[in-house]
């Protein structure tokens, strides 16, 4: 790779990220034929065709705009040709990248959504320095990467919110326009062949949305396919788009080059008004979604839309009268035997035909131990920066051991100080753990940025699972350290530093378990709340099935004492403290005169515990529950999709076949087998 020196608009000089041989940059076509999405209820077996029978092409130096009212197919078609398909719908028909069936390598496909997910902790020159350490060369260095990312600013408009942060619960952030360019921004970094956008210009200012797609323009004239869905672009937006492709109900209403489609409606016989935005044209006169209102009994609500079927212009009086519904199917019809859909299926069909010369990826990842670094530190960063990732909640761990500590001051050596020393760590290891769950809706945040970015490729779960751990690990060190010294010396527990240090790394232990498990819930349940009361019900079972309720040998020995005991934290956690405390100590008898009591003798006699192991294998048991669920969160990361999509599939198996079989049998043109590739 090198880089090209270049000037433009009298700034300074930058550099553009460029591959050595030029036809990378050319040669690429996007096919579609006839493609069909169908969705199923989850609740009920209902099925839905959301897009029926498209066919078409994206070349280079082009950008295509995808239009048509809500619901009609825009964002469906999106996520089919970039591979985002939600399990619980079946796609039918072609996509073909350079000729080729496999799926489309999201090393050479970048796709924009509609939602902007980001750490609201880090600057726009943060996140994109982090977006292109996780996927740029590993040879580059960091001023070369730093001279892309500067030029990345510069394109998108962003000098001025450059240093600003993103924003979040305790941060004034950047504008959701801002946030829609920063989105465009993180997926150009890498120019990709093909550039999926999902209404680019939503939730910006007219002047925002213009430049934005300037932009777009330029990309795609670059040598790169750049497809995006508008909803309703203004006539200067309009003018900017080379191909478009006009949706409703999922089928075609025209497709072409864009400067056509106001001849074809005029053809068809619906005219656009001279001094007419051309986009509001086509929309008034194919969304249907208002003709039942206009034809409803009630006159206030015919009053309200009339006004939209009267300024639909036509070229003769017998249609002045039709509905939307039948205008959109006068102009499907009209489309399909048109020269221009002939056309269209010629050249679809000549390029599916056509295997092009393959195009080595202009885009290679970094690798996996700069991915990690990467990772740690931008986590890091962020959980240092965030007050409630870990600052709050240190101060209350460190509130609540001041408490603890001020409740069983000075514990002491009589009889009864055993019973309260059973509370006290009942206490520290059961109930004050739980403040870990208030951990939960920081680790929905990431979740959330770390899910779009391993979709599109940027790094595996296993490097962001064992990041996640290294960047949090100091933050655990410091909250278990903290509020353990507090209770230990407060309470004045059996003295020395080796039996200092064992309370506070079981401390981290079970701190790390409660949160490893409420990422896991995080990772599972739809929303907050949610999350917390599963949470919480975890939690206590594992606490259930301890000593803190109950001796460990009186436990029910149905799932209580097999297995629950074996893999709850509290269990291991507190049978190593009651061994690390007690073990060498001696207690006042219950009556004066009796021989004092020693701890062993405690442990055995009135805890009923066997001392047939060390506390140090009690430790090594937390450290191996530890990794195992830090395995299971892996585990979580990694198979969540595929199972559910699995599953769905099989329950879709039946509900899928008659009305596949349906509309494949309608087709008038030979039938489309099942893709041979994998459902996204």
């Amino acid at each position: 790779m090198e880089f090209l020196q270049s000037k433009e608009r009298g700034t300074s000089d930058r550099y553009k990220y460029k591959s050595n041989s030029a036809e990378n940059n050319n040669g690429a076509y996007l096919v579609w034929e006839d493609l069909t999405v169908v969705a199923q209820s989850l609740k009920n077996s209902a099925t839905k065709k959301l897009v029926s029978g498209l066919s078409g092409y994206a070349e280079p130096d082009r950008i295509m705009a995808i239009m048509g009212p809500s619901g009609s197919g825009k964002s469906t078609l999106l996520d089919a040709l970039a591979g985002r398909l939600s399990t619980n719908t079946l796609m039918t028909g072609k996509i073909l990248l350079n000729g080729k069936k496999a799926p489309i390598d999201s090393r050479d496909v970048s796709y924009v959504t509609q939602d902007d997910y980001f750490l609201g902790t880090l600057s726009v020159r943060e996140i994109l320095t982090y977006s292109a350490h996780l996927r740029l060369p590993s040879k580059m260095t960091n001023n070369e990467i730093d001279e892309i990312v500067q030029e990345t600013i510069v394109k998108m408009g962003l000098q001025d919110c450059s240093e600003n942060k993103i924003g979040n619960w305790h941060l004034r952030g950047i504008s959701t326009g801002e946030k829609r360019r920063l989105s465009i921004g993180v997926e150009i970094l890498t120019q990709p062949k093909v550039l999926f956008l999902d209404e680019p210009t939503s939730g910006l200012d007219s002047a925002s949305a213009f430049f934005v797609l300037l932009v777009l323009n330029s990309i795609a004239h670059d040598g790169r396919i750049v497809v995006c869905s508008v909803h309703q672009p203004s006539s200067h937006l309009f003018d900017l788009f080379d191909d478009l492709l006009l949706l409703s109900n999922g089928e075609t209403i025209y497709f072409g080059d864009a400067k056509l489609a106001v001849k074809f409606f005029a053809d068809a016989g619906f005219p656009c008004p001279t001094r007419r935005n051309p986009s509001d044209h086509f929309l008034r006169c194919i969304n249907s979604d208002f003709d039942k209102i206009s034809a409803s009994p009630f006159p206030s609500q015919r009053q309200s839309v009339s006004t939209q079927t009267e300024v639909i212009p036509t070229s003769s009086n017998s249609q002045i009268n039709l509905t939307t519904e039948e205008i959109k199917a006068k102009l499907v019809e009209k489309y399909k035997d048109s020269d221009t859909s002939k056309n269209i299926r010629k050249r679809v069909q000549e390029l599916a035909l056509n295997v092009h010369v393959e195009i080595v990826s202009n885009k290679s990842n970094a690798g996996w131990w700069k991915q990690l670094w990467t990772l740690s530190g931008r986590s890091f960063l962020n959980m240092s920066r965030d007050m409630g990732y870990y600052w709050l909640r240190t101060l209350f761990y460190i509130l609540v051991s001041v408490s603890a500590g001020n409740l069983y001051f000075n514990i002491g050596l009589s009889y009864s100080s055993i019973l309260n020393r059973a509370k006290c760590d009942a206490f520290v290891y059961g109930f004050m753990i739980c403040l870990s769950i208030g951990g939960l809706p920081f680790f929905l945040e990431e979740f959330k940025v770390s899910y779009r970015e391993r979709i599109s490729g940027h790094y595996g779960e296993g490097v962001f699972v064992l990041s996640n751990f290294l960047s949090s690990f100091p933050f655990l060190v410091m909250l278990s350290t903290s509020s353990g010294t507090i209770v230990y010396y407060m309470v004045k527990l059996h003295p020395g530093i080796l039996r200092h240090t064992y309370f506070c790394i079981n401390l981290f232990c079970c701190i790390s378990i409660v949160e490893t498990i409420m990422m896991v819930v995080a990772l599972l349940v739809p929303n907050v709340l949610m999350g917390i009361g599963v949470g919480t019900c975890i939690v206590m079972l594992m606490m259930m099935a301890s000593e803190i309720f109950k001796l460990l040998p009186d436990l029910p020995k149905f799932f209580w004492r097999y297995p629950m005991s074996y893999i709850s934290y509290a269990s291991w956690a507190i049978q190593g403290q009651y061994k690390n405390d007690m073990i060498g100590l001696e207690f006042d008898p219950q009556m004066p005169g009796d021989t004092k009591l020693k701890g062993e003798v405690v442990l055995q006699k009135i805890f009923g515990m066997e001392l047939d192991h060390s506390k140090w294998w009690d430790l090594l048991a937390l450290l191996v529950l530890l990794v195992s669920y830090r395995l299971i969160l892996l585990a979580a990361l990694k198979y969540k999709e595929k199972s559910l999509s699995l599953i769905r599939r099989l329950y879709a198996g039946i509900t899928f076949r008659q009305p596949v079989k349906k509309f494949i049998s309608s087709k008038t043109n030979q039938p489309t087998p099942l893709p041979s590739q994998p459902l996204p």
